[in-house]
C-alpha cells in the first residue's frame, strides 16, 4: 500500500510534461520507503539557458529538508536530487530515532 503525500510540482520557464510529472512522482515514492511521515513535498523545476535545475522542499515532522540539483539533463537532475533527499531523510530519521531512544533512557533512569 502506498503512502499518500502532498506533492506540489511547479515549472519555471518550462512546461511540466506528463512524462516528467510521472518520473518525479515515481522517484519521490522512493523517499517514503525510508520515512513514511512525509507531509508535503514542493518541487520546482526550472530551466536557465543550458542548465536544468530542480529544487525540493520536503516538510516532515520536526522540520523541513531542502535539496537542489543542477544538471544539463532534467532527468539526471531529478535522479541526483532524489539521491540527496534520500540521504537527508535517512539522516533525519536516524536523528529522531536516536532522540527518542535518549529520551526513553532518561525516563527509565528517573523511574
Amino acid at each position: 500500500m502506498g503512502v499518500k503525500m502532498n506533492l506540489q510540482l511547479t515549472g519555471h520557464h518550462l512546461d511540466i510534461t506528463p512524462a516528467i510529472r510521472t518520473y518525479v512522482t515515481t522517484k519521490l515514492g522512493r523517499i517514503t520507503r525510508h520515512f513514511d511521515h512525509v507531509i508535503d513535498v514542493n518541487v520546482v523545476l526550472s530551466v536557465d539557458k543550458l542548465e536544468q535545475k530542480i529544487e525540493a522542499n520536503v516538510h516532515v515532522p520536526g522540520g523541513d529538508i531542502f535539496c537542489e540539483s543542477t544538471q544539463q539533463d532534467m532527468y539526471a537532475a531529478i535522479d541526483v536530487l532524489v539521491d540527496k533527499l534520500d540521504r537527508q531523510i535517512i539522516k533525519h530519521k536516524e536523528k529522531t530515532i536516536e532522540h527518542r531512544q535518549t529520551a526513553s533512557a532518561r525516563n527509565r533512569a528517573v523511574e
